[in-house]
Parts: structure tokens; sequence; C-alpha cells
């Protein structure tokens, strides 16, 4: 009987780790977390959740699922399409595509709200994508084909056509909804004002009255520089 007792010692000892695994299940899911918070003690540590916080950023998520989208839209094209036939003209034909699910409302040159940037009343307008929404669209995609192996040589996005297309909706957009865009004007004057008055007011001051003391006798000089004038 103590021989049958031995083995079940010997299976009393593997019965204990049985209360390790209740922790390790409540381990996985904070183990994500866990290395952010020892990473201070060491620098591999701090490495690995910079890099861990650093994936999921929000212009990187949004740059693959807009780099799927348009995979999707080539595999769907008929005939289907791949990125080494595709051109700046299936661009254009993705961003006219895209025009569908667009929530920005573009005035008819007809409507009695064209031009108008709130209008009282709703109107049978079209809805389409913002300008800025489709070149923030371009910017992305153009990155994502150069960081898929894409030439940038033969980028699609960065076609002339395409700058084209943009340019077009942008002073469209702007007549229909009497939203003119005027970044540029903006930084223009900013940069024009503070260097031109100040720098021009304080060195011509200062000047002649530094010339005038270092002379002494001015009216001395004048009148030799004009006894030599006549003669």
């Amino acid at each position: 009987m103590d021989p049958a007792a031995e083995p079940s010692a010997a299976g009393d000892a593997p019965s204990s780790p049985p209360k390790r695994p209740p922790e390790e299940d409540q381990l996985p899911p904070p183990e994500t977390a866990q290395p952010s918070r020892s990473a201070p003690a060491g620098p591999s540590s701090s490495a690995a959740a910079t890099s861990s916080s650093a994936q999921p950023s929000r212009y990187e998520s949004q740059k693959r699922r807009d780099w799927n989208t348009f995979l999707q839209y080539l595999r769907n094209h008929k005939p289907p399409l791949t990125l080494a036939r595709c051109s700046g003209a299936h661009v254009l034909e993705f961003l006219k595509y895209l025009d569908q699910f667009g929530k920005t409302k573009v005035h008819v040159q007809g409507c009695a709200h064209f031009g108008h940037p709130n209008p009282p009343a709703p109107c049978a307008c079209p809805l389409r994508q913002a300008w800025g929404s489709l070149d923030a669209l371009i910017g992305r995609l153009r990155a994502a084909y150069e960081e898929s192996g894409g030439r940038p040589e033969s980028n699609p996005f960065a076609a002339r056509a395409v700058r084209i297309y943009l340019r077009e909706v942008r002073e469209s957009q702007a007549k229909a909804r009497g939203i003119p865009y005027e970044k540029k004007k903006r930084k223009r004057q900013s940069q024009l004002p503070p260097p031109p008055p100040a720098g021009e007011s304080s060195s011509a001051s200062p000047v002649p009255a530094t010339g005038e003391e270092a002379s002494g006798a001015s009216p001395g000089n004048t009148e030799t520089a004009g006894d030599r004038s006549t003669a």
C-alpha cells in the first residue's frame, strides 16, 4: 500500500502546477501592455515599446486601407488589371468611381445655391468626394505604390493627368461651393510685413546723424565741393 501511496504523491506533484495555468490565462492579454511598463528599465525594451506603439499609426492604417481598396478595384475591373498595367487613366477612373461614395454636395451652375457656402435650403445637386480628401488619398496611394516595390518613375498616382484632374476639381468645387482656397495667399501676406519697414527705417536714420557729427565743419566742405564743381 505504501508504493501505491507513492505514485499518488507523484501525481500530487504534477497536480500542484495546475495552480499556475489560471495565472497564465490572465497573463496573455496584459503581456502586450507589460513590456511598455517595463520599457524604461532597459534600452532594448524601450525600443520594442516604441516600435509596438508606433506601428498602429492613423496614417499608416489609412494608407493600408486605401491601398487594399485600390487593389480590389483593380481585381473587380473589367477586364481585370494589374499594377504593371495600371496607368494614370485608370487612377482617374478610380477617383471618379469614389464620387458615388462622397458626402460633399457640389452645386451645379444651374442651381440657385451655386457659389453659396451655406445654402439656406436643400437641393438635388450630386454628392461627391471633396478635393481635400482626394488630394490626401493620392498622396497616400503614391507612397504605398513605392513601398510595395513600384518605381517612382512609373508611379501612376504621380502622373500629370492626375495632377490636372485634381486642379480642375479644386477650381470647380471652389466656385460651386463658394469656398476659395487661400492658403498660399495667407502665407505670402504673413511673410511680407516683418522684414522691410523695421530694417529700412532703423538703418536710414542713424547714418546721416553719424556722418554730420563726424564731419564737424560740414558747411566748409559743402562750399569747397561747390567751388570745385563750378571750377
